[in-house]
């Protein structure tokens, strides 16, 4: 399984956000653009919330395990390759998110200020920023978690690299 990259989500949010940036002043200037839903920022925080407490639980769990105490549950392999595949998988649609909001804010910030009920929006857009922010940040943890030790050495250096040559 391929690690996450942070240029990949720094470059979908980029494009995302350009994107949504255009496509704003084309809606604004055909018509009146949508509101920013106050919701977008309450499910992306929702959703780095869950991936923070699995990643928090997985940790408890593997630690437990690794220092061999008594009740400790064991972590199925499958369970925590799945939860780095959802930590990917938001990761990667809330930059996406994050840059489509932080276009259209910018729009807003720019261009529509004055205006009492764009200011909302211009808030809901940067929290929905900052929320897409904290999913990724919370699926790098996750994924750093789950990481298997002998996945560190990918360079070729190390033990496992003696193994495979």
């Amino acid at each position: 399984m391929r690690q996450l990259r942070i240029g990949v989500l720094v470059g979908l949010f980029a494009v995302a956000g350009v994107v949504s940036w255009a496509g704003s002043r084309l809606w604004d200037t055909l018509g009146s653009l949508p509101s920013v839903p106050l919701a977008a920022p309450i499910v992306l925080a929702l959703i780095a919330v869950v991936l923070l407490a699995t990643a928090i639980s997985l940790r408890a769990r593997l630690r437990a395990q690794r220092e061999r105490e008594p009740d400790a549950k064991g972590v199925d392999p499958m369970v925590a390759a799945r939860a780095v595949v959802f930590g990917q998988a938001s990761a990667l649609v809330a930059a996406l998110i994050a840059g489509m909001y932080g276009g259209v804010g910018v729009f807003l910030a720019l261009e529509q200020l004055d205006v009492p009920a764009r200011q909302d929006q211009a808030i809901y857009a940067g929290a929905s920023v900052l929320a897409g922010a904290g999913v990724v940040a919370a699926a790098f943890f996750l994924e750093r978690v789950c990481k298997l030790p002998e996945d560190e050495d990918e360079n070729g250096s190390g033990p496992s690299a003696s193994a495979r040559a």
